[in-house]
């Protein structure tokens, strides 16, 4: 643990940042947009996004009043520190929310009970994935926004109806973008879970727009080709950004891909707003922070 040296006031920090700041990516995305965009209104829209962006991080507040559901994620190759950052990561979001960087919006699901402070069963959502060999702890943290969640579809899929050259998934990817409408705040990024049974495309479908940089491209060249074409086409749709119409629909595509039974073919189709608190970092032993999504670019 001592090799690793994290403290709590660092993780708070990072915390604090994730609640009240956009990820480097998403904010590059967005003007790359604006720079393209042709609609008058669609540019006044993103426009004020940035703007906003920019207000928050002067005043030091949250760039939008819902802190999303927490998830976090790990990797890594050795246990050593990761029981600091589990138990650090829960206290410095409830800090967080006392301070004013994250609304109280965690209830209790069935009675609706709000303990006033982003803290429950199972919040914050942690996922540990162990990687042999691995000599950094990998940290990525996402407050996905969840009005975007009312937009989410999952669909047990046979081989016939996933079809020719996946006409199918393609199709039912653009009519929940469609039925969607301007729901998830776009302009938006999809995550698309593929394979396993219904919980293992849900968790592909997160973790895909969760924590890859919006900008990378897919290591697998099918699945490369397939977010790419998506990516075109929903923008050709011309839902436009916060659905008043334009080419500024989808800001990122991304695919996670598990293999499945012969009979069935699994697709959660996962939305994010483009308001994408998420923040990545590498952890050496040596005490070197390595930041994802393009931080100090």
């Amino acid at each position: 643990m001592a090799r690793f040296n994290i403290t709590y006031e660092e993780v708070y920090n990072w915390v604090k940042e994730t609640c009240s700041h956009v990820s480097p990516d998403s904010l590059i995305l967005l003007k790359q947009g604006l720079a393209k965009e042709t609609s008058e209104s669609a540019r006044a829209m993103l426009s004020s996004m940035l703007e906003n962006v920019e207000m928050a991080d002067k005043e030091d507040k949250p760039v939008c009043q819902s802190p999303g559901f927490p998830t976090v994620y790990f990797s890594y190759g050795s246990t050593e520190g990761l029981d600091l950052l589990s138990q650090y990561v829960p206290k410095a979001m409830v800090e967080a929310t006392g301070n004013g960087y994250a609304r109280p919006s965690i209830v209790h699901s069935l009675t609706r009970k709000n303990p006033g402070n982003n803290s429950g069963d199972g919040v914050p959502n942690m996922e540990y994935l162990y990687c042999p060999g691995q000599e950094y702890i990998e940290m990525v943290m996402s407050f996905k926004g969840c009005g975007a969640e009312l937009g989410n579809v999952y669909k047990t899929m046979t081989t016939a109806q996933l079809g020719s050259d996946y006409k199918g998934l393609k199709t039912l990817v653009y009519e929940t973008v469609i039925n969607a409408g301007g729901m998830p705040c776009p302009p938006s990024a999809i995550g698309i879970g593929i394979g396993g049974q219904m919980d293992v495309a849900s968790k592909l479908s997160r973790r895909a727009i969760s924590t890859r940089d919006w900008r990378d491209n897919n290591p697998d060249s099918l699945l490369n080709e397939l977010e790419e074409e998506l990516l075109v086409n929903i923008n050709k749709l011309g839902l436009g950004p916060a659905g008043i119409g334009g080419n500024t629909t989808c800001l990122a595509v991304k695919i996670g891909m598990a293999a499945t039974h012969t009979a069935i073919c699994p697709v959660a189709i996962n939305f994010h707003c483009w308001v994408a608190r998420r923040m990545g970092v590498r952890i050496y032993p040596d005490g070197r922070r390595e930041y994802l999504f393009g931080k100090g670019e």
